[in-house]
């Protein structure tokens, strides 16, 4: 395996295009689809669900779906994941109820990309105020194969709601978290084990909770994308960029169809360019078992004790910058997530702070424990659920 880290001088157009060429050629399809269009399947849930024969039918569905993701074209559409659209339209109901308070009290539905309405956390938010319909809604085989087929069981789901009004802009390519959320600065501190096991930690996905015509700009995506290894410092490059416009594809959805995509895939919403379409889709992040330490810390409570030895020994010069920061990362939370991004959403960038930049902000400014502290208590407040 290749080991160092990447830079932006080894995004190079011409082997992308010559890595999605060379995987469509030597893709050998998805005999269980009932279609293909624009390479990606389309597979028929009615279909599915009569023909499941046990545990080995359900094995060789998810061998064959995980192929997709990995090597094939990388997305996949399931028609129907939602059969009764009833559900639907009953935890659209809730989530529409939900934005409705959001814009009456002017709290969360923060987007980080354009003026979307969002509902960060609907899965909880559907759970607590709809338990019957979040229990016919997630009580889904279909969502929990997908799922299961890239990440194994004990995988943890988050859904994010997304509503794009007509008018609302495009998305530009890009790929998703945990890498495709960090700016090219620190991805590229990020070792290329890091960059290669970034999309095999997470799935992403999501159901239409309502008809998406070309027109009303479902996501868009470029088949074959997600292997290219430095494609995660690529994706903001203009040529990349260009590219992935220009090769894009775009499948209409119905309500209650779901697709499932690897994170690494270059895609993107499109335009809702539809006059009346308010394009509403429930938004999935699933995230791997593995993705969580052995133990359970309280960093807040070494974070308060540290400060006070870090800051004397930074005035003394007893420990250099280096050794500083070696110690901030053995004992603060270095990492954004997972957050309530209600409360403490991305501003100013797609990660919020976290213990580790408010200790490197009171050491460089020369706080007393006491507003570092109340900058912690605040902080600890933001992320609470």
């Amino acid at each position: 395996m290749q080991v160092g880290w990447f830079s932006e001088a080894d995004c190079d157009l011409d082997v992308f295009k010559f890595e999605i060429a060379g995987l469509r050629d030597a893709w050998d399809g998805a005999p269980r689809a009932a279609e293909v269009a624009k390479d990606v399947p389309i597979y028929d849930c009615a279909a599915l669900r009569a023909g499941r024969n046990g545990a080995n039918s359900d094995r060789e569905l998810m061998r064959e779906w995980a192929g997709v993701f990995a090597n094939g074209p990388g997305v996949l559409v399931l028609r129907g994941a939602v059969p009764d659209t009833a559900i639907v339209d009953a935890a659209t109901t809730v989530f529409t109820d939900i934005l409705d308070d959001q814009r009456e009290s002017g709290d969360g539905g923060g987007d980080h990309f354009g003026t979307n309405d969002r509902i960060w956390n609907s899965l909880e938010k559907l759970c607590l105020r709809a338990p019957d319909v979040f229990a016919a809604y997630h009580g889904n085989i279909m969502l929990d194969l997908a799922a299961r087929a890239w990440l194994g069981p004990n995988y943890q789901m988050t859904a994010q709601v997304n509503l794009v009004h007509p008018g609302g802009e495009p998305q530009q390519a890009h790929r998703d978290y945990h890498l495709g959320f960090q700016t090219n600065d620190v991805a590229k501190d990020y070792p290329i084990a890091a960059h290669l096991f970034s999309s095999q930690l997470t799935l992403q996905g999501g159901v239409a909770h309502c008809d998406m015509p070309i027109e009303a700009g479902p996501t868009q995506f470029l088949p074959f994308s997600q292997t290219y290894a430095p494609g995660y410092l690529a994706y903001r490059l203009p040529a990349f960029q260009d590219y992935a416009n220009d090769h894009f594809v775009q499948l209409p959805l119905q309500k209650g169809d779901a697709i499932f995509f690897n994170p690494a895939m270059y895609h993107a919403a499109g335009g809702n360019r539809s006059a009346e379409i308010e394009r509403l889709a429930n938004l999935f992040q699933v995230s791997s078992a593995f993705g969580r330490a052995m133990e359970s810390i309280d960093r807040h409570a070494m974070c308060l004790v540290l400060y006070p030895s870090l800051l004397e020994k930074k005035t003394s010069g007893a420990l250099d910058d280096e050794s500083i920061d070696a110690a901030i990362a053995a004992a603060a939370e270095g990492y954004s997530f997972p957050t309530n991004l209600d409360s403490d959403p991305p501003i100013g960038g797609l990660a919020p702070k976290t213990q580790a930049d408010l200790m490197h902000d009171g050491l460089s400014n020369g706080w007393p424990l006491e507003t570092l502290k109340a900058e912690l208590d605040a902080l600890e407040e933001r992320r609470r659920p």
